[in-house]
């Protein structure tokens, strides 16, 4: 007999539910989740109330609509729910270290070993309940020595084998499929047939006795089993309902017709086959911290401290292949206080030398109070860092040396203004494809982007080297360059212009500064010595006329 004990946890709302824990006046409301399945949207989880009223999982959005006119939709976030269904995972590692995610709306939990911590089998579960209650959470739950039984009795519990198709209360099915575990003796002969205990109604039984798994999973419809519904849906068709019927099936057969599969969740179902629990691998931390004798107060003091404390923490970083991008120094003062600063890098590092100096600019923003006794400093945010080699003759080394300590000192000026004036102020200008003069480029934070290595694409006609929004000129309309304009408030003569470009309105985007239509765009030389870029745009949704764009060096 196995020893093993594996709790079985089911959230059947948890995609309602975690909405509601986000925003509390959702609560009492009929609420339904819905998911997109090509063209079509489907009810992914929902409500008490919006179940009360009719709504169930996989309906369509119209039907349940139909039948709750008030019910209110939200379209799923499959990230958020994975993200909550982490946090639940966490808090599953009270009952047993053994936890990880089961599907979306699951979690199996190794409890061999454990349930004597918390009173017995019986009293842990009132414990999850009550967790759950608090947490406005509703949970199925199932334990046994398996994890498909525990699978099994955690969603269908209580529920009892029936068919899918009309006529269910006639006997349909085939002589070859009924069970050969019962006596045939002579009953086709004209003798009575072999009587079928019909499923008894009880409550849902939702531990399995060591031993008496079988018992708990007889009962049972065989899509407990976790098959496939065209699979169910096959097995129904042949009379094969409960998984007692299923059970008594010469193995051979089945897996012949059905494909090993179905064999397997059986034997996974009934412990012939293992199916260890195997928890996610908690994610890495680096922090390191000093307990200072004597509480210290000068900025001296506290980076004597962070130079013992960084190279350990570079180390560990180090081991593990990954550079920091964020560090935090928190500073623990006597009187309880946390003193607390960030400082972030242009590229991730694990070099102790390039870190120091940002925290050497931010030092002085630490309150010290009445003393400081403890230090501590976390890697907040890190990547993974891959080892880069140089290969070639000398030269080519050389010169990659030589543009790899280029790029780290530009690094390094990036991480000391990002320090000062932060990371999202630092950009820098990417080509982009489009003939629109302002979508030309895009603008990438520098921290988080390369430099771009290509030669910048030379445009077909010259460009502004000042660029804004167009501003009107005052002139006469008509697309002729006129001899004299008024512009911000000053009269230009026209001395020399060149053009036209035109240039067209992206027609597969709406944008609204492009509502003027075809432009004809001049490069125009003033008599006050100015190279203006002026347009006559070509009415549209808006009115024509003259309008000034940029200005060149």
């Amino acid at each position: 007999m196995s020893e093993r004990r594996i709790l079985s946890l089911w959230f059947p709302r948890l995609g309602a539910e975690r909405l509601v824990r986000r925003n509390p006046a959702l609560a009492g409301l009929p609420l339904a989740v819905i998911e997109q399945y090509g063209s079509a949207q489907t009810i992914s989880a929902q409500s008490v109330e919006a179940q009360a009223a009719g709504v169930y999982v996989g309906q369509p959005v119209r039907d349940a609509h139909a039948v709750c006119p008030d019910l209110h939709t939200y379209t799923r976030d499959p990230l958020a729910e994975a993200g909550f269904l982490a946090v639940l995972q966490r808090w599953a590692g009270k009952f047993s270290p053994w936890a990880a995610p089961e599907g979306t709306d699951g979690l199996v939990v190794d409890l061999t070993g454990c349930a004597h911590l918390f009173g017995g089998e019986a009293a842990l579960l009132e414990v999850v309940r009550d967790d759950c209650a608090d947490l406005g959470l509703s949970v199925s739950m199932g334990l046994a020595e398996t994890r498909g039984a525990a699978w099994a009795l955690a969603r269908f519990a209580g529920a009892v084998g029936g068919s899918d198709r009309s006529g269910d209360a006639i006997d349909q099915e085939a002589r070859a499929t009924r069970s050969r575990a019962g006596k045939r003796r002579h009953w086709t002969k004209g003798g009575a047939a072999p009587a079928r205990s019909a499923p008894s109604v009880r409550s849902p039984i939702v531990i399995a006795p060591p031993g008496q798994s079988y018992g708990a999973l007889a009962p049972l419809p065989i899509a407990a089993l976790r098959l496939e519904p065209d699979l169910v849906a096959a097995l129904n068709r042949l009379g094969l309902r409960q998984i007692a019927d299923l059970l008594g099936q010469p193995r051979a057969s089945l897996a012949r017709r059905f494909g090993r599969g179905l064999v397997l969740r059986m034997d996974q179902a009934t412990g012939s086959a293992p199916e260890p629990v195997s928890p996610a691998r908690p994610p890495d931390h680096f922090a390191v911290r000093m307990t200072l004798p004597d509480p210290i107060g000068l900025a001296e003091d506290v980076m004597a401290a962070i130079d013992r404390l960084l190279p350990r923490l570079c180390a560990s970083l180090r081991d593990k292949g990954r550079g920091m991008r964020r560090v935090r120094v928190q500073a623990f003062r006597t009187d309880h206080a946390v003193e607390a600063i960030d400082i972030g890098l242009a590229r991730a590092t694990h070099d102790p030398d390039r870190v120091r100096p940002l925290i050497a600019l931010k030092i002085d923003a630490l309150d010290a109070g009445f003393g400081i006794d403890m230090l501590r400093l976390e890697a907040l945010q890190t990547e993974v860092l891959h080892a880069r080699s140089t290969a070639g003759h000398a030269v080519a080394t050389a010169q990659a040396r030589q543009r790899a300590a280029g790029q780290s000192d530009l690094h390094d000026l990036m991480g000391r203004l990002g320090a000062r004036i932060g990371l999202e102020q630092l950009t820098r200008l990417y080509p982009a494809s489009s003939h629109i003069p302002e979508k030309t480029h895009k603008i990438l934070a520098a921290a988080w982007s390369e430099p771009y290595s290509e030669q910048w694409p030379a445009a077909a006609y010259e460009r502004p080297i000042l660029l804004w929004q167009p501003e009107p000129v005052t002139a006469p309309d008509h697309p002729t360059v006129p001899t004299e304009f008024r512009w911000r408030g000053q009269t230009h003569t026209a001395n020399q212009v060149t053009g036209p470009e035109r240039v067209a309105p992206e027609w597969w985007l709406e944008d609204p500064n492009w509502r003027s239509g075809v432009r004809d765009y001049w490069v125009v030389d003033t008599g006050a010595g100015q190279r203006l870029w002026l347009f006559y745009g070509h009415g549209g949704a808006m009115s024509s006329g003259w309008f000034c764009q940029g200005q060149f060096a």
